[in-house]
């Protein structure tokens, strides 16, 4: 049975960093294409980043290029990802997810991929 776990997210003043961590059980991560994604309180969940089967591709949304970096361990089964200069608009629950076995294109719509676990909070404030 699939199960996904997302963690590491936390209370952080501005300027600070966190780093997520999603571990899947249940299917064989290096499959799949997989992405973080984050919905803020009264907004639609948004593409944060991802990433490629093996790893070499990658994809962020402008409003964390330079400050994320997402990662994974296939072996592991585990995504990461890497929050630096963390702003109060960042403050969102964080989801990991996958896209079919069948997709091969990191994309930023969240349409294209499925989620499985509760998320984890972050919060961005001073």
């Amino acid at each position: 049975q699939e199960q996904v776990v997302e963690s590491g997210g936390g209370l952080v003043q501005p300027g600070g960093s966190l780093t997520l961590s999603c571990v899947v059980s249940g299917r064989t991560l290096s499959s799949h294409v997989m992405g973080w994604f984050r919905r803020a309180p009264g907004k639609e969940r948004e593409f944060v980043a991802g990433i490629g089967k093996d790893g070499r591709e990658t994809l962020y949304s402008d409003s964390v290029k330079g400050r994320f970096t997402i990662s994974r361990d296939n072996l592991k089964n585990m995504v990461f990802l890497q929050m630096t200069s963390l702003k109060p608009e960042d403050t969102a629950v964080y989801y990991c997810a996958h896209r079919s076995p069948r997709m091969t294109n990191v994309v930023p719509e969240s349409i294209g991929y499925d989620y499985g676990g509760q998320g984890t909070q972050v919060t961005v404030t001073s």
